[in-house]
């Protein structure tokens, strides 16, 4: 193996090789800094290219590419609150905070250092695991995989500020939103009302940018102010501040990783849900973390960052091990191990082991220089906050628009993006934390297949599984430790007491935003109540669940309040009061009238965008917002207008159009003119 490894050092640093790698590695840190896109994309606009090369040069091109889609998707997270990849949203909770503050180039730096570390012990991982971890993986069934979802559920937790109930509340409607499609197993299909794009359920990319990106760039664009006009990115010093806060929580970076690459390794856990689990993980070991993370805290950054990259070189054992991908992008990558005559297997261990010590050398290469590449650029890249919100604004919606679009290419994209977009501003404005939804969202199908599943084939016996036992217990304590020590802390305080008293000043958005959600769910469970067994069991449970919290929250939000024992302070306060959203708002200095005005105003300008796609193309469109946008909106000069407008138009259109061959859908004009379209002429119709 020894011998082996060298002769694969051998070959990955041949000059030619690491011109290769260099190359997927610029590609990878392009795709990672637009919201939306992935590493899929680029693997499979690559794939076609490397049919004429070597297996080693293909797969560590590709492999390279892979690698660093982690690192980069940090930028657009830290600076603007918006994830670059699903696998980032984490970040966004101490990154984006950070950066407020002026503390972007320290967030770089630990997201930077972190991910390199990570990335470094996910190949480590890779080259060591694979014999030892074989017969292990081997033994995870269904059963087990459903022990880790209900784990993954129990960080809602801590990912819920200072209301857990909210939280739990929040994760049943993203559970609730999972269930929309067709009900694999009884073919019924839910809550598609007859759409076609709704038939294999909502599209993870949309919803993440919704409920993310278009809040962050509204509560920009309605403050009129740019995140900060001195973002702390003026020399390599405030990185090299961040690689310090990494080195001192060199602990965090080992427990993240190793989270990373071990539930990378296992088929169907979800990329997107490891950097939480590590996050919450951190946030649950960490002294002082439950009162500092989702505030700014450097540590939350660290134990995103470093999951997030370990897990491709987990990802690769299950890979190279067992030929079963545990990502889609290891899917395409699996496809590109059969094109170039390679079967993942023992042979990979045997007699093609200079392949996979190939691998693990590239991993390592890909995430040296990818990190040595945003070190470089950091400075120029965090630059982008000084640029008004007028002009910022409308070219980050509409990459956006675009990178949501790239989810299944169908107009519904822009309408759930669009639409979650008003759910996430919501929700923003009602104080209830939004990523506890998106892990809902994420685990709801992997939860009721592993379910369905386990109980089908096991009974009840599942339960009695080693492994299940294990992290049950685990999942038991998770969820228990926020009531009981908070429990505690009540009975700490002897001279508050708890008194239950009508608020008449408490109708609000809260109040309103709670009693949409009981709407929600009594619809759910009415429309449910007709279906098969297999078919109703989730929607049922989780409806009828999410009614009893939500109800309990808008109980809680009318009638219960805290007041001080001593008569001479006493003073009602709502329990409900206590602030736990994910990012703090910038809207304190205006009214409530100016804030309905400018929000209006805002997604004004996103329907109409959607309406003008409709009409002559996504791409047309596009344009004529950024255009219309800069210069009526923003009163930016016609100079400025165009240079922005039709510069960065134009590189959408070259990525996008020209490069990617998106095949965009038919406009209502385009439909009209079959003849032009047929000559070309409405390409972009």
């Amino acid at each position: 193996m020894f011998e082996m490894a060298l002769s694969a050092l051998e070959i990955v640093f041949d000059p030619s090789r690491v011109v290769i790698v260099a190359l997927g590695v610029i590609i990878g840190l392009s795709l990672g800094v637009i919201p939306g896109l992935s590493g899929i994309v680029g693997l499979s606009l690559l794939l076609p290219f490397t049919f004429d090369m070597d297996p080693f040069t293909a797969l560590a091109f590709l492999v390279g590419l892979q690698a660093v889609v982690a690192t980069s998707d940090t930028i657009p997270a830290v600076l603007f609150g918006v994830p670059g990849t699903v696998g980032s949203a984490s970040t966004i909770l101490d990154g984006h905070p950070m950066a407020k503050q002026g503390l972007a180039a320290r967030a770089f730096g630990a997201a930077f250092s972190a991910s390199l570390l990570g990335g470094l012990c996910g190949a480590l991982f890779l080259a060591l695991s694979i014999p030892i971890l074989r017969p292990f993986i081997l033994s995870f069934g269904s059963p087990e995989l459903l022990a880790f979802c209900i784990f993954g559920l129990s960080l809602i937790g801590v990912l819920s500020g200072g209301n857990p109930l909210k939280g739990l509340a929040a994760a049943a409607v993203g559970l609730m939103i999972a269930t929309v499609g067709e009900e694999p197993n009884t073919a019924i299909e839910r809550w598609t009302f007859g759409s076609l794009y709704l038939l294999e359920g909502i599209p993870l990319v949309p919803l993440a940018l919704g409920l993310f990106a278009i809040p962050e760039i509204a509560e920009m664009t309605i403050a009129g102010k740019a995140m900060r006009k001195e973002h702390g990115v003026t020399s390599t010093w405030g990185q090299l501040d961040g690689v310090k806060d990494t080195i001192s929580n060199f602990s965090i970076v080992l427990r993240g990783s190793g989270i990373g690459s071990v539930l990378g390794a296992v088929p169907g856990i979800g990329a997107p849900v490891i950097p939480w689990i590590a996050y919450g993980h951190a946030m649950r070991t960490e002294k002082g973390a439950s009162e500092t993370f989702g505030k700014g805290d450097v540590r939350g950054v660290i134990a995103s960052e470093s999951s997030s990259n370990a897990k491709e070189g987990g990802a690769l054992v299950s890979t190279i091990a067992f030929g079963v991908p545990a990502t889609a992008a290891m899917a395409l990558l699996l496809g590109a191990f059969l094109i170039h005559g390679l079967s993942p297997g023992p042979d990979m261990l045997t007699t093609r082991l200079d392949v996979t010590y190939t691998l693990v050398w590239t991993v390592a290469l890909a995430n040296v220089l990818g990190c040595g590449i945003c070190f470089i650029f950091a400075r120029q890249l965090a630059a982008i906050a000084r640029i008004r919100v007028g002009v910022l604004a409308p070219v980050v919606l509409s990459i956006i628009f675009i990178g949501a679009f790239q989810a299944t290419r169908q107009w519904g994209d822009i309408f759930a993006l669009l639409g979650f977009g008003l759910l996430g501003w919501v929700m923003k404005r009602a104080d209830w934390p939004r990523p506890p939804l998106l892990l809902g969202l994420v685990l709801g199908g992997l939860l009721e297949r592993y379910m369905f599943i386990s109980f089908q084939r096991y009974g009840a016996d599942w339960l009695s599984r080693p492994i299940v036992i294990g992290v049950l217990l685990i999942t038991a304590y998770s969820i228990l430790k926020p009531f009981i020590t908070d429990l505690i802390k009540r009975r700490r305080k002897k001279d508050m007491r708890y008194v239950i008293r009508f608020k008449p000043n408490s109708i609000d958005t809260t109040f309103w935003f709670n009693l949409a959600i009981i709407i929600f769910f009594l619809i759910a469970i009415v429309g449910s109540w007709q279906w098969d067994f297999g078919a109703k069991l989730v929607p049922q449970v989780i409806g009828w669940l999410g009614l009893f919290l939500v109800s309990w929250q808008l109980a809680a939000t009318l009638w219960l309040r805290t007041e001080s024992i001593d008569p001479a302070m006493t003073h009602g306060k709502s329990g409900s009061n206590i602030k736990n959203s994910d990012t703090p708002s910038e809207l304190d200095h205006l009214s409530n009238s100016e804030i309905r005005r400018r929000t209006t105003g805002y997604f004004s300008w996103c329907l109409l965008t959607l309406t003008t796609a409709l009409l002559i193309g996504l791409l047309p469109a596009i344009l004529i917002f950024l255009i219309s946008y800069l210069r009526i909106e923003s009163k930016e000069s016609w100079k400025m207008t165009l240079a922005v407008g039709l510069g960065s138009w134009s590189v959408s259109y070259l990525l996008f159009h020209q490069l990617l061959r998106v095949p965009w859908p038919a406009s209502f004009i385009g439909d009209l003119m079959p003849g032009l379209r047929a000559i070309g002429a409405t390409n972009l119709l």
